[in-house]
């Protein structure tokens, strides 16, 4: 049987962790930031866990599951 192929757009926006999480970046830091606190903008840089809805499709286009 041929390799299982990585979807390389999303192999982009997700990483996986050593226990096998699959961990992506926030939304909405990108512009109009005028508004959002110092605090708000801060924590945007933090990576979160991928919600378990999104899980099962997330990961079998990574090629995992």
């Amino acid at each position: 049987m041929p390799k299982m192929k990585t979807r390389k757009g999303t192999a982009k926006r997700f990483r996986v962790t050593g226990s096998g999480k699959i961990m992506r970046a926030k939304a909405f830091k990108s512009h109009i930031k005028t508004k959002k606190s110092p605090k708000r903008i801060r924590n945007f840089r933090h990576e979160t866990e991928l919600s378990a809805a999104d899980r099962k499709v997330v990961g079998k286009n990574l090629g995992i599951r």
